[in-house]
């Protein structure tokens, strides 16, 4: 088994039912952070803010086919890409794969800008200080509000 991080997003149609069904639905799950409240980054103006988080997995998939994970659970989530970093019902990416690097046009890891992004990192930091390092809150950018569990929704 190797250890996996995912970040997912969302910021349209019921963000927290969205993010808990995702989560929910992969396998070997080891960690959920807490949800964050983030503004989006880059993309049209005048999207709503994000629901972030990171989770971590126990996986033997390969990468590609961790990325069909990832594209099947927006899928479900009836994601639709139109314009880039712009509005969605669910984002996931594959931020971190022990022991892994790819290079390839259509995936990338580590995530090359994660240690950019404070709403990766923030939730990261929480699940897994080991990978976050101690210096990310100096590299990281963007404002990020915590709002807890996935599973206690706030009312």
């Amino acid at each position: 088994m190797t250890r996996a991080f995912l970040g997912l997003g969302s910021n349209m149609g019921d963000s927290w039912a969205l993010l808990r069904d995702a989560v929910g639905s992969l396998a070997g799950v080891v960690a959920v952070s807490p949800v964050y409240r983030t503004d989006p980054v880059g993309g049209p103006g005048g999207q709503s803010p994000f629901l972030n988080i990171v989770v971590e997995i126990d996986t033997e998939l390969t990468p590609r086919q961790l990325l069909g994970v990832c594209h099947r659970l927006e899928s479900a989530a009836d994601r639709v890409r139109t314009v880039r970093w712009g509005p969605r019902t669910l984002d996931v990416d594959i931020l971190w794969i022990d022991g892994v690097t790819v290079d390839e046009p259509d995936l990338q890891v580590p995530h090359p800008r994660m240690r950019q992004r404070r709403f990766v990192m923030a939730p990261l930091a929480d699940i897994a200080p080991d990978l976050a390092g101690d210096a990310w809150r100096d590299r990281a950018e963007g404002h990020v509000h915590r709002l807890g569990p996935l599973d206690a929704r706030p009312g």
